[in-house]
């Protein structure tokens, strides 16, 4: 059975003040919840400050976004390497990287390479816009991000990465996917092009997330599906009252499938 993974992402939010204030709140409650891998994603800033507290601790760290280099001239860019000694996880081609940074497939498979050779777990994401959604034309585009996210990479590579579907048409918008409609796509498209791929095994043994306008109140809809794993979530992870009861109804609802 694949072990549930809850994410946090904080995007551009949190001073280093406010963000060990907020994981001190939270980290007593995240440590009683079991049966769950729990990972927060503070910005850079906090990443030292986040870690030190987390030690020692279940609750693992992840990065925003990294360069595929080790070093160089690339000036506001963070690596692999100075991120592995702080962070277990990484966030890569999260669609507002993608939006409002130039990042493409070709990017994020090389980020995924870099991560992977560095010990740094990826988060792969995926996803269509409303554009996309409505045109019918979810499953050619989102098969086309995975093939393209796994270029080159071998079946034992893959299997220990995450994947996260989050429709960009509801992420911020506060209008979430359907339960069953991120399931199918999840399950389908995103599953399915990784059985293509690899084989059933390797595609049965992915994580996949769902992303996009998570809450204490939808939760339960989503982990209640067969081929969801987690959540990528967004605002409410900011906010210790909802964070914390999402981790724990994914647990129950987990269990209970």
């Amino acid at each position: 059975m694949r072990t549930p993974i809850i994410a946090g992402n904080w995007k551009m939010f949190k001073t280093v003040a406010e963000a060990t204030a907020l994981v001190r709140e939270m980290r007593h409650d995240l440590e009683g919840i079991g049966g769950v891998e729990k990972v927060l994603c503070p910005p850079f800033t906090a990443l030292a400050a986040v870690a030190e507290l987390l030690r020692p601790s279940q609750i693992k760290l992840g990065a925003q976004d990294m360069h595929w280099e080790e070093r160089g001239a690339f000036t506001g860019e963070v690596s692999p390497v100075m991120l592995q000694e702080l962070c277990q996880y990484v966030i890569i081609g999260h669609s507002e990287r993608r939006q409002y940074f130039g990042e493409t497939d070709e990017t994020v498979n090389r980020k995924v390479k870099s991560a992977l050779a560095h010990a740094l777990l990826p988060i792969v994401c995926v996803g269509e816009n409303l554009a996309q959604n409505e045109a019918r034309e979810t499953e050619a585009f989102v098969g086309s991000q995975v093939r393209a996210a796994l270029s080159g990479l071998t079946a034992a590579q893959v299997t220990s990465l995450v994947f996260a579907y989050e429709p960009i048409w509801a992420i911020g918008t506060g209008k979430a996917a359907t339960g069953a409609g991120a399931n199918a796509v999840i399950g389908l498209t995103i599953r399915g092009a990784l059985a293509d791929l690899y084989g059933e095994a390797a595609a049965q043994a992915v994580r996949i997330q769902y992303g996009g306008s998570v809450t204490p109140e939808n939760i339960v809809e989503f982990m209640a599906q067969p081929e969801i794993d987690g959540a990528l979530v967004g605002g409410a992870s900011l906010v210790a009252a909802k964070f914390v009861p999402i981790v724990r109804q994914a647990t129950v609802a987990k269990a209970k499938r």
